[in-house]
C-alpha cells in the first residue's frame, strides 16, 4: 500500500512539473547586445550606457554588455570587438575610434551573423547596417558659423580636434567649410589633443602664450568643457570659445561666460536607438536608410535654462 502511494505521489509530482517545464522551454532566448564606447574615461558615454540599459529594459529580453578600452586605445578597442565576434553575441553597437582600422572586423562580425550598428562615430566603409548620431558635417558648420558671428567675421582662431575618428574629422571639415566663407578669418593652428581632456588644458595654456591675440577657439569635441579649468587662460572679453558637448560642467562654463556656444548631441539616444535598431534587424526589419541622424542642440546663454529643463526630462526618461 505504501509503495502504491509513493508511486501515485511521484506521478502527481511529474504531472505538476511538466507544464512548468513546457513554459520554461517556450521562453524566448535572451538577446546579448555588446556596446563598445570609444573609451570608458570619456564622460559622455556614461549617458549612452544609461540609455542602452533603459531601452533594453523597455523592450525586454535583452542583456547589455558594456565594454570599452580604459583610454582611447585603437588597438584595444579592436581587440574588444574581436572578443565579441568570438562570443557570437546577437548584436554589436560601437563608437569607432578609427573606423578604417575596425572595418575588417566589423565586416567579419556581420558575415558571422552578428549585426553591427555604429553610434557617435562611424565606420562608413564597413558593412555596418546603420549609424546613429549627429550629421557631423552640419554640426561642424554650426560651430564655424557660430564662432564667425561671435567674432564679427574677422580675426585669428585656433581649432581643437583629435585625429583618427570619422566623426571628428567630419566636424573639422564642416567647421573649416564654414570659416572659409569669411576671408578675414584666419586659422592659425589646428591642435590634436588625442581625445584627452587633460592634454587640452596644456594645449590651451601653451597656445595662449604663443598666440596672445587670438580672437576665437573652436573645439570639435568636448575636451575644453569636460573639466572646469581648461579655459582659465582665456580672457572671454577678448577671445570667444565654441565647443561640442553640453554635459556637466559645460552648462556652468556657459553660464559663467567662459564659453559662448555649445553644440549638444543626443547622449542617451546613443544607447537607446542602437538597441532598437539591433532588435528590429534581428526581427527581420532592415533599416531603410543607413544614416539615422539624431539632430543636434545649439545652446547659448539665452537658451541654457530651457535646455537644462529638457535635459532633466531626458535623464528621467520622460521625453
Amino acid at each position: 500500500m505504501q509503495a502504491r502511494w509513493c508511486t501515485l505521489a511521484l506521478f502527481a509530482f511529474i504531472a505538476a512539473a511538466l507544464p512548468a517545464c513546457a513554459r520554461s522551454g517556450n521562453q524566448p532566448r535572451r538577446l546579448r547586445f555588446a556596446f563598445i564606447p570609444k573609451a570608458l574615461h570619456i564622460p559622455v558615454f556614461e549617458y549612452a550606457r544609461i540609455g542602452a540599459e533603459r531601452a533594453a529594459t523597455q523592450l525586454g529580453g535583452i542583456e547589455i554588455i558594456w565594454r570599452g578600452p580604459e583610454s582611447t586605445d585603437e588597438i584595444r578597442q579592436k581587440e574588444i570587438l574581436e572578443s565579441f565576434i568570438a562570443q557570437h553575441v546577437d548584436g554589436i553597437a560601437i563608437s569607432c575610434l578609427n573606423g578604417d582600422l575596425l572595418t575588417d572586423a566589423i565586416d567579419r562580425a556581420v558575415d558571422a551573423g552578428s549585426p553591427v550598428v555604429t553610434w557617435d562615430s562611424d565606420a562608413p566603409r564597413s558593412k555596418r547596417l546603420a549609424f546613429y548620431g549627429v550629421n557631423d558635417i552640419e554640426a561642424g558648420r554650426a560651430l564655424g558659423e557660430g564662432l564667425a558671428k561671435l567674432i564679427g567675421g574677422h580675426g585669428r582662431v585656433a581649432m581643437i580636434t583629435s585625429l583618427g575618428a570619422d566623426n571628428l574629422q567630419k566636424r573639422l571639415d564642416g567647421a573649416k567649410q564654414a570659416l572659409e566663407r569669411y576671408p578675414d578669418i584666419h586659422v592659425v593652428e589646428v591642435f590634436d589633443v588625442r581625445d584627452d581632456a587633460v592634454r587640452v588644458a596644456e594645449v590651451i595654456a601653451s597656445a595662449a602664450q604663443r598666440y596672445p591675440d587670438l580672437d576665437g577657439w573652436l573645439s570639435v569635441g568636448g575636451w575644453p568643457v569636460f573639466v572646469r579649468n581648461a579655459l582659465d587662460p582665456i580672457d572671454p572679453a577678448r577671445t570667444k570659445v565654441v565647443a561640442f558637448d553640453t554635459i556637466p560642467p559645460a552648462p556652468d562654463l556657459l553660464r559663467a561666460g567662459k564659453v559662448q556656444l555649445l553644440v549638444g548631441q543626443k547622449y542617451f539616444g546613443w544607447g537607446e536607438e542602437p538597441v532598437r535598431l539591433l532588435k528590429r534587424i534581428i526581427d527581420g526589419n532592415q533599416p531603410n536608410e543607413p544614416y539615422q541622424y539624431s539632430g543636434m542642440d545649439i545652446v547659448t546663454a539665452s537658451t541654457l535654462d530651457a535646455y537644462l529643463e529638457q535635459w532633466r526630462h531626458w535623464q528621467q526618461g520622460t521625453s
